[in-house]
């Protein structure tokens, strides 16, 4: 079921109309590798022709300056964000991965402070990491984002995906790698980035685990290079999971909180975003407002009141650091004991 589709959308950024001449690709998982498996306990599965699950996709617009880097997004596929990335000059995939665990490992409730991390790293790494996962290396994400690039070099190498793997293509260079996702997503990204320097972590509406003590692990990836999102009425802030999870990365070492509400980039060069926008109190669509999409607030010119913010997310320069500040005293950090 591999399908390759060239569309031409036209977007507004900004105060610009922008013509983008935008590849989208489309390939499964268990089609660009005979090794790869079905988990039925963990809910990984390859679905069916008519239902596929294991769809991966890849977006990327050749009329766009290219920055070099590769985003790589752990939740599902979102044309409105995979657009303004390619409008940024990224590269973007959306490999599949075990990512429906959550409500079936570290039940009731996990076994220590890094059980979860343990299971998002395997389930990211392919590597047996976590006594609850038995996952191999074809499986994990990294393998299926390498596989993925081989199968995008070869289908379009005038994109050049070429360059975002080794000579030998034995690997994935990860120095020009953006990991990002939302919720569950954002989370995995953080806890992968911890193990595997990256170029850039983006976390939107995340990280959670807030049971968990993985985000004080020392990090591979720079703690400057960790950018955060998220909506002041998600239910991630009512038992303060999101700046328990920032200050534990550290991220309070470059720039206080800033509300982009009352802000205009650079934000003052922080890492930690916040909005209050009108979301009708709805604390689901909170959630996902940080997030192109339908959930996410626009302006009485129907256009997102967060492109700026997006932008900044994915491109601001990650050697330009806001000045640290204390930590957030009201901020519980120590989970309730288990």
């Amino acid at each position: 079921m591999r399908q390759f589709i060239l569309i031409l959308i036209t977007t507004l950024l900004g105060d610009n109309p922008l013509e983008a001449e935008q590849m989208v690709f489309q390939a499964r998982a268990s089609e660009l590798n005979p090794n790869a498996k079905e988990y039925p306990a963990i809910d990984f599965t390859f679905g069916t022709l008519e239902k596929p699950l294991d769809l991966q996709h890849a977006t990327v617009d050749l009329d766009v300056n290219p920055r070099g880097q590769l985003v790589i997004w752990l939740m599902a596929y979102k044309p409105e964000l995979f657009e303004r990335l390619n409008q940024y000059g990224l590269h973007a995939i959306q490999p599949h991965y075990a990512n429906k665990w959550f409500s079936i490992l570290c039940q009731p409730e996990p076994n220590d402070g890094l059980a979860r991390g343990k299971v998002r790293l395997e389930a990211a790494t392919g590597d047996d990491i976590s006594p609850e996962l038995d996952l191999a290396k074809p499986d994990g994400m990294m393998e299926r984002a390498r596989q993925f690039l081989i199968w995008l070099d070869q289908e379009n190498p005038e994109a050049n995906w070429a360059q975002f793997l080794t000579d030998d293509q034995s690997a994935i260079h990860w120095d020009k790698v953006i990991i990002a996702g939302s919720s569950h997503g954002s989370t995995t990204a953080a806890r992968f980035a911890k193990h595997q320097e990256v170029a850039r972590v983006v976390m939107l509406c995340g990280p959670r685990d807030q049971d968990q003590d993985w985000q004080a692990l020392r990090s591979k990836t720079p703690a400057h290079r960790f950018f955060g999102f998220s909506h002041v009425l998600d239910r991630g802030w009512a038992d303060d999971h999101y700046c328990r999870s920032w200050e534990l990365l550290g991220l309070h070492d470059f720039g206080p909180v800033i509300n982009i509400d009352d802000s205009k980039p650079p934000f003052q060069n922080t890492r930690r975003l916040t909005s209050n926008a009108d979301v009708n109190d709805d604390a689901k669509k909170a959630h996902s407002a940080v997030t192109p999409g339908k959930a996410s607030p626009k302006n009485d010119n129907d256009e997102f009141i967060y492109e700026d913010v997006w932008e900044y997310l994915f491109t601001h320069p990650v050697d330009e650091i806001g000045i640290a500040v204390p930590e957030d005293a009201s901020c519980l950090k120590i989970h309730p004991p288990r």
